[in-house]
């Protein structure tokens, strides 16, 4: 009895022995499948990490001074948004930016302007075989502006305040547009022939007449801006933008183009006929070098990035937004770069 009893504990003791060991092997096996879905997830989600961490080097833009702090905001939120990117955004002028874009080699990713391309740049992008996107991204105001102690010379016509740049307009004495102001020579100041601004002024507002020999013409608008709010005859034109982020320097005139006079201002500047700035109204764009786009990947993502932010950007330093349409325009356009 006792050799039975002996043998029937060691028979039990096997089999608790055996299924011990087989549910320790379900268990790896289900601890090696879970591992094993759990690494795929995460080698999933660390491949996209890295491609996105994969978009580096440099973007570099060049260009208008109006258009300026547009993209310098929008390469500012861009690099918080892509640490591994750099935006370098300089303001040559409009066509100095030109020249640096339309190189054979070494060229700026991006030339800003806020004129259109000329035949002969376009021309120029054709022989070096560089293709060249146009994009508006917004609306800016011609603005002219003048010392806050000028208390007479707030509101003028078009053509009044015109003619103070016009050679053959006549004017040289604030007297000479209206007797009852003072008879003290007006100095008229603008950006120089590097800015689309002032081919603005000289072949749209002025209609290719000569500018007044008095004109003091700057490269730096900042420069214009001291030299305005130093000096009470002072009058100079440029984009909006420079205004609304100096109006503790300097005032606007009000432009009278036939219905009353006009304050420049982001409720007025527009280019349908009922924008009341309608006149001194031009859109501002960005030119990219579509070959730059096609082998740097982070230059195409910038432009995508610029058209999905203009209208925020643009509000918020000084430009009218453009219309959900353009933005959508400029978005398909982007998507045909391969």
């Amino acid at each position: 009895m006792k050799n039975f009893k002996g043998l029937l504990l060691l028979v039990v003791m096997a089999a608790l022995v055996m299924f011990t060991a087989a549910c320790g092997s379900n268990n790896g096996n289900n601890a090696a499948n879970n591992g094993g879905n759990t690494n795929t997830g995460n080698n999933g989600g660390n491949a996209d990490s890295e491609e996105t961490a994969s978009l580096e080097g440099s973007v570099v833009i060049d260009g208008s001074g109006t258009v300026y702090p547009f993209m310098a905001q929008m390469a500012e939120n861009y690099m918080g948004e892509n640490g591994d990117v750099s935006v370098e955004v300089s303001r040559a002028g409009t066509s100095a930016g030109f020249k640096k874009f339309l190189v054979e080699e070494g060229g700026t990713d991006f030339n800003d302007a806020s004129r259109e391309i000329k035949d002969e740049e376009t021309a120029t992008a054709e022989d070096l075989g560089i293709d060249v996107m146009e994009f508006q991204v917004a609306l800016d105001g011609l603005t002219f502006v003048i010392n806050p102690e000028n208390d007479w010379a707030t509101e003028m016509t078009q053509e009044e305040v015109v003619n103070i740049f016009l050679a053959e307009g006549g004017v040289t004495k604030w007297s000479d547009i209206n007797p009852d102001w003072p008879a003290e020579e007006i100095k008229p100041m603008g950006p120089n022939e590097n800015h689309g601004t002032n081919e603005f002024m000289f072949e749209t507002i002025m209609e290719e007449k000569d500018f007044v020999d008095s004109v003091n013409l700057q490269q730096e608008y900042s420069t214009l801006v001291d030299l305005v709010s130093k000096d009470k005859n002072a009058i100079a034109f440029f984009g909006y933008g420079y205004y609304d982020n100096n109006k503790d320097k300097v005032s606007a005139v009000n432009v009278d183009f036939g219905n009353g006079p006009i304050e420049p201002s982001l409720d007025t500047i527009g280019l349908s006929e009922d924008a009341a700035y309608n006149p001194f109204t031009r859109p501002v764009f960005t030119y990219l070098n579509v070959n730059m786009a096609k082998e740097k990947p982070q230059v195409l993502d910038y432009a995508k990035f610029t058209m999905n932010n203009a209208q925020d950007v643009a509000a918020a330093t000084g430009f009218a937004p453009l219309s959900d349409e353009t933005i959508e325009e400029n978005l398909s356009k982007l998507e045909e770069i391969q």
